[in-house]
């Protein structure tokens, strides 16, 4: 049996002269369809009188008879396929948000205004009325919107075209006049307005909040890079110290075993000479008791009288009570203990040293002295490397940078970070070394200390080492100083000073509180006779593996 759809197929319904859907169709004798129009004017231009798909000839004009039942199929059929036409239409619009006009019954097309009156939406050619007939022209027209029941007033029926601000509604003008007549009402376009700008500074806000945390992520990123780096070169270091520990343990241990090893071996020698020593008396005493014994058994009694005076003095042979072999390794381990302990902490001390500065020299920075902060007295050499001081004022112009008590400033400052550098302070009696803030009192002879806006230390006449603290705190360094390295870390608060040669840390200022632009400090001292005219040299960093 045919199905439905096999029944209304496109083709069953084709006109064969006009091939489009049948309109009023009919049939001719022979059976054949054709639209009414279609066989008619055929017919008229064709004297022969034939159907046009079978070529059948009719001796007269055919009668023409309407055939109900094809024209009720073409009609369902045209129904179907412009539903159908209508539909896609209609999704089509509905994917991009489109409205349609309600009022068309065909495709629809696109509405350009709606109307809140009548709740209806219109295209151009249905929205003729709203623009000629004179009360439609009243209705309040708007941009075309869909769900218009939604637009009104559910107790006045009227558009909500105002906002109440007591409440936070839109409401309508009558409401304006009944329920809400003494709240503050604004248009909806004013409030819209406010709104939106409303929104637009949040979404401003939410884009710079994206905008911090996506900066952040790449921050922690940056962080876990940096930590993986820091990880991996605290593990080499650690590696470094550790195996330098466990050569020193292993050291000790092999020096322990050869001590313990060469006490019992002489303990073994000792022990041996006794033996011997005991053996050659015990065959001197058998040789003796052979000789007793056979004197014993003699019945001559001239011969035993005649012997017995070479018989009677005791043999050569010593006490051997208090005769001890001492074997004791009591206190050995104890001792090689200490000793290792002792060892571990000057090499741990000196390895630790070793990393830090290692450390803080991959901080290190170009500094060169600034020539326009150099006191008149101090001579710079002329790659900025080099102060002395000089026997007399230098002919330059003063200036309010320039310092007094034979110091100068570095040309670069710093702000915020970390940063490193070493000064030669080989050959000189007195020195000293540090950062200075920016503000410092560059005219007065003051303290050089953190009161005061300065982070130093110092060598002073007599060889005594000081951190210039308040009050100054002495510094027992075990050797002197050769080259003097300085690291800052500006948010840390940190000022340390090392003895690069001896990778030993000499003093760190922590705990400060840095707002300023902080400027590496250099002080020559006084001549003191001429024994302190070795110049203070910026070095150039060694980062030694």
């Amino acid at each position: 049996m045919a199905t439905a759809s096999s029944l209304l197929s496109e083709d069953r319904f084709l006109c064969f002269i006009c091939l489009d859907v049948f309109t009023d169709p009919v049939t001719i004798p022979c059976g054949h369809n054709f639209c009414k129009n279609c066989i008619t004017e055929h017919l008229n231009v064709n004297v022969q009188r034939q159907c046009p798909m079978c070529k059948e000839l009719f001796d007269r004009r055919p009668e023409l008879r309407i055939n109900t039942f094809i024209s009720e199929m073409a009609a369902q059929f045209r129904q179907s396929v412009q539903k159908k036409t209508c539909s896609s239409s209609e999704e089509q619009h509905a994917n991009t948000g489109e409205v349609l006009c309600d009022v068309c019954t065909g495709t629809k097309v696109k509405a350009l205004k709606s109307c809140l009156v009548c709740l209806v939406s219109y295209c151009e050619a249905h929205l003729e009325l709203h623009q000629k007939v004179t009360v439609m022209t009243r209705h309040k027209l708007t941009d075309p919107v869909e769900n218009l029941e939604s637009r009104m007033c559910k107790r006045h029926d009227r558009p909500l075209e105002l906002f109440c601000k007591t409440d936070q509604m839109c409401v309508c003008q009558f409401c304006t006049e009944s329920s809400h007549k003494l709240h503050l009402i604004v248009p909806l376009l004013e409030e819209y307005k406010g709104k939106k700008a409303e929104l637009g500074k949040t979404e401003a806000e939410v884009q710079q909040m994206i905008q911090e945390r996506q900066l952040k992520i790449q921050e922690l990123k940056r962080s876990v890079k940096l930590s993986k780096e820091d990880a991996d070169k605290e593990t080499a270091a650690s590696l470094q110290v550790f195996t330098s520990l466990i050569k020193s343990v292993e050291r000790s241990l092999a020096e322990l075993i050869d001590v313990i090893t060469e006490k019992h071996q002489t303990t073994e020698k000792q022990t041996e000479g006794f033996i011997k020593e005991l053996e050659e008396e015990i065959s001197e005493l058998k040789k003796r008791s052979s000789e007793l014994e056979q004197l014993s058994r003699t019945k001559d009694h001239l011969q035993l009288l005649q012997s017995f005076p070479s018989l009677n003095p005791a043999p050569p042979t010593k006490d051997w009570t208090e005769v001890r072999v001492h074997s004791s390794y009591e206190g050995t381990m104890r001792r090689a203990l200490a000793q290792l302990e002792e060892t571990l902490g000057k090499e741990m001390k000196k390895l630790c040293g070793v990393v830090e500065l290692k450390r803080v020299q991959q901080f290190a920075v170009d500094v060169t002295f600034d020539p326009e902060t150099a006191n008149l007295y101090l001579i710079l050499s002329d790659d900025g490397k080099q102060v002395r001081l000089g026997d007399k004022k230098q002919n330059l112009l003063d200036n309010p940078k320039r310092l007094s008590c034979n110091s100068v400033l570095g040309k670069q400052f710093f702000s915020l970070g970390r940063f490193y550098y070493e000064v030669q302070v080989k050959g000189k009696t007195a020195w000293a070394l540090g950062v200075a803030r920016e503000t410092i009192n560059r005219k007065s002879i003051l303290s050089l200390c953190p009161m005061n806006g300065f982070w130093t230390v110092c060598l002073s006449i007599g060889d005594q080492y000081n951190a210039l603290t308040v009050p100054s705190t002495p510094l027992t360094l075990k050797s002197r100083p050769q080259k003097v390295g300085v690291f800052v870390d500006y948010e840390e608060g940190l000022v340390s000073f090392y003895d690069v040669d001896a990778a030993a840390l000499i003093y760190s200022f922590s705990g400060c509180n840095f707002t300023e632009k902080l400027y590496p400090y250099f002080n020559s001292c006084h001549n003191d006779a001429g024994k302190n005219s070795t110049p203070l040299i910026i070095c150039s960093v060694n980062h030694s593996d």
